[in-house]
């Protein structure tokens, strides 16, 4: 056991937070003693969380017809024309999550904000979900910006969550979006925030960033954005754009990552989310030693997950428990 991990695994699991520097220093240890690293995520997790996993289904409610210019998406700068999802198919998928055990249902749509259109359409989703036969999951939603009063609309109309991503550092991120700043999405979660809704915020990894860039953001989101729910996304190239010559991670650098943010974020429900078949490939189930609590199970936004009959054979080979309430255990003299 390496020694300067063991020390700073301990220190977590005594409720301490580590600084930047402690980070760095775990971050340039990690590739090179990885299983040292997963020893300690493991336990660091199972302190707080237990056996405990949840799942997270997301549908698309609205494709294409984005200003945007992030170099990562599909969707950029209207490359793809605008396509709804129904009502009734968002409300088949919500009841279909519900079956498989989600703890969350999340509607995302394409956009730099919601028009009054987009928020109509939310609105009848919501509706036609109200009126499944068995209890859907809560309905989480992901539309881009808000202003405050988009905010309370959403709250109002029973939005339980509200995801948006910073993706990376406040230094990285003019590299890949020069359209829209930082501030204006630490501005969004602010008004997520202020209209009642949980926060779910996270970021997308193999862009180029150095590790100072991924601790950096871990930092942004512990001592600033304080979410209920981190999603660690991994850049799964697509083709025609910016970052479709990107290097793929390798498995052992994105479990690495995992587990820095566990260590960083020791009491938030993290979740691995877009780009996880194609990067983990038959390493998937060691997320959940690396710290992660929760993964989206079912097809994603413009790409197909797995089958989710696979997923849950695999939590179940772990003897791990579904959950959709997530408790977590405060550790000992902890500040999370």
């Amino acid at each position: 056991m390496h020694a300067e991990i063991a020390r700073l695994g301990a220190r977590t699991l005594d409720g301490e937070r580590l600084g930047r520097a402690e980070l760095l220093t775990l971050a340039n240890l990690s590739l090179a003693h990885l299983n040292d690293v997963l020893y300690w995520t493991s336990r660091i997790r199972t302190a707080v969380f237990g056996r405990q996993v949840r799942f997270c289904s997301i549908i698309a409610g609205k494709l294409g017809g984005c200003s945007e210019d992030c170099k990562w998406c599909a969707q950029a700068a209207g490359r793809m024309d605008v396509r709804r999802t129904s009502t009734a198919q968002i409300a088949s998928a919500a009841d279909q999550a519900g079956k498989l055990g989600a703890a969350s249902f999340g509607i995302v749509n394409s956009g730099r904000s919601p028009t009054a259109e987009d928020l109509d359409h939310l609105t009848a989703a919501l509706a036609a979900i109200a009126a499944v036969d068995n209890p859907p999951p809560p309905v989480c939603a992901s539309l881009g910006e808000l202003t405050p009063n988009q905010a309370c609309r959403l709250a109002d109309a029973g939005i339980r969550r509200y995801n948006h991503n910073l993706e990376t550092s406040d230094a990285f991120f003019p590299k890949v979006v020069t359209t829209h700043a930082y501030t204006d999405r630490l501005a969004s979660i602010e008004a997520a925030r202020q209209a009642g809704m949980q926060i779910c915020c996270g970021g997308l990894f193999g862009m180029g960033e150095t590790w100072a860039d991924r601790i950096d953001l871990a930092l942004m989101l512990r001592d600033r954005v304080r979410p209920d729910v981190v999603p660690l996304n991994f850049l799964n190239p697509a083709p025609g754009t910016a970052l479709a010559s990107a290097p793929q991670l390798k498995p052992r650098e994105a479990l690495a990552i995992t587990a820095v943010f566990r260590w960083a974020l020791p009491l938030v429900d993290l979740k691995i989310a877009g780009g996880r078949e194609a990067t983990l490939r038959d390493m998937q189930s060691w997320m959940f030693h690396a710290g992660a609590t929760s993964c989206i199970i079912g097809n994603y936004l413009t790409t197909e997950g797995r089958d989710p009959a696979q997923d849950l054979q695999m939590v179940r080979d772990l003897d791990l428990q579904v959950v959709r309430d997530m408790r977590p255990q405060r550790l000992p003299h902890g500040r999370d």
